[in-house]
């Protein structure tokens, strides 16, 4: 294989007296769709965050492309950044804005400007998520929280970007919306080229979204595998975790 698209070396991380990472060694291959899974407060959502540059790791190396981001400078992040789109947890859109400029906010950096192009984006994008043109002038209040997802899912793919974050993507939806967002997002990095980055706690979305499952415990890496090795991994951490029991080595 050639360079790796995002490549963890030996990261550390502490607020205080707590280590949330502690030495994390992980490879994202160009095009391959990864997760992360792990209990809540692991350091799952700390390790995104010192991807894309918003925290600076005590120790260890960061390179998207091969370029570092740890001692970067700002100009440098940020150009590294214009790699990245995110959907985020709760969708993260905003109220005061129609459906149309929600998609192309990160084409306009929330100014108006350009609309009649901006609204044909957003249509366009909002086509490739299963969405209909008559919600471009809606509030996202007005919309279901599947449809809202879907919006979020939208604007993350507008700027057409090499790497996608999926926060938690199938949160606060039921079993067969779930799904539904799973089967887009597969879709859509295949069909986009896009290499994908995941961190979520159900195991399904994991299962179907993901080439690559890698679990996050005690701030390391201790079992990454194929998504078919999941449920017969072999790790008594991903076991207990993946089938929800109590009694195990995760406390």
């Amino acid at each position: 294989m050639g360079e790796p698209k995002i490549k963890l070396a030996e990261v550390k991380k502490h607020f205080g007296e707590k280590i949330v990472l502690d030495g994390v060694n992980l490879s994202v291959e160009p095009g391959e769709s990864v997760a992360i899974i792990g209990g809540s407060g692991t350091g799952k959502s700390v390790t995104l965050k010192c991807i894309l540059g918003l925290l600076t790791p005590d120790s260890g190396s960061v390179q998207v492309d091969g370029q570092e981001i740890v001692g970067a400078k700002p100009r440098e992040i940020e150009k590294v950044r214009a790699k990245f789109g995110m959907l985020f947890q709760g969708g993260a859109l905003f109220d005061s804005l129609p459906v149309w400029r929600n998609v192309t906010f990160g084409l306009t950096q929330g100014r108006m400007r350009h609309a009649a192009e901006m609204r044909k984006i957003a249509e366009e994008n909002l086509e490739r998520v299963g969405l209909k043109a008559d919600i471009l002038n809606l509030r996202p209040n007005e919309l279901s929280g599947g449809m809202q997802k879907r919006v979020a899912l939208a604007r993350a793919i507008a700027p057409r970007p090499e790497i996608i974050f999926f926060d938690e993507p199938t949160t606060g939806l039921d079993p067969i919306r779930a799904d539904v967002i799973n089967d887009l997002i597969t879709s859509l990095v295949e069909d986009l080229g896009v290499t994908a980055l995941t961190i979520t706690h159900d195991m399904a979305s994991a299962r179907k979204i993901a080439h690559r499952v890698a679990m996050l415990y005690n701030g390391r890496i201790v079992w990454h595998g194929p998504r078919d090795r999941l449920y017969d991994s072999g790790n008594p951490y991903v076991d207990q975790f993946v089938q929800g029991r109590a009694d195990g080595p995760i406390r």
